[in-house]
């Protein structure tokens, strides 16, 4: 069972390639920046599984985008199983999977079940110079910026600003 928190980790881990002044940044592209992050985020933060988490992510950003088929994902995946066991009188599901994998397989499971759950619902910002990504929670599902007081904003005073000259023209 995939609850909020592995929906959070998910779309903070789709978000560590944010447009920092004008430069995309990624946090797992820096060393210390990345075993931070990993370590906030449940992992150990070893080279191999900044590298694992870093490949997923750019393969979940891509399939989220749709420039990559989700099939693509299928290969993070391999030799993963998921165990039952019954702990205090109820059944419980284990991932068994190496370590330096947990938190990348952890997050194409999290993906996987908000395309089942709430299909369209993780999707990128709809501002093209932003790389960040949301999880809608809007009951239209309507929303389209990462934040509106950011990217909506922005997005909203272009709009206007083309109206108006548009209009003068």
């Amino acid at each position: 069972m995939i609850d909020r928190a592995a929906e959070e980790r998910l779309l903070e881990l789709l978000n560590t390639t944010p447009v920092v002044e004008g430069a995309v940044h990624d946090a797992l592209g820096v060393p210390d920046e990345a075993r931070a992050w990993v370590r906030d985020h449940g992992g150990t933060g070893t080279r191999e599984e900044i590298a694992c988490l870093a490949e997923v992510r750019d393969a979940l950003q891509d399939v989220v985008r749709g420039e990559r088929a989700p099939e693509s994902l299928r290969g993070f995946l391999d030799g993963v199983d998921s165990v039952p066991d019954i702990e205090d009188g109820r059944l419980r599901w284990s991932l068994r999977v190496p370590a330096a994998r947990r938190l990348a397989v952890e997050s194409v499971l999290a993906w996987a079940h908000l395309q089942e759950a709430r299909p369209g619902r993780l999707k990128p910002c709809g501002n093209p110079e932003c790389r960040l990504f949301l999880l809608d929670r809007s009951k239209p599902n309507s929303a389209r910026w990462c934040s509106m007081a950011e990217c909506g904003n922005r997005m909203k005073a272009r709009r206007h600003y083309r109206r108006v000259k548009d209009a003068q023209s």
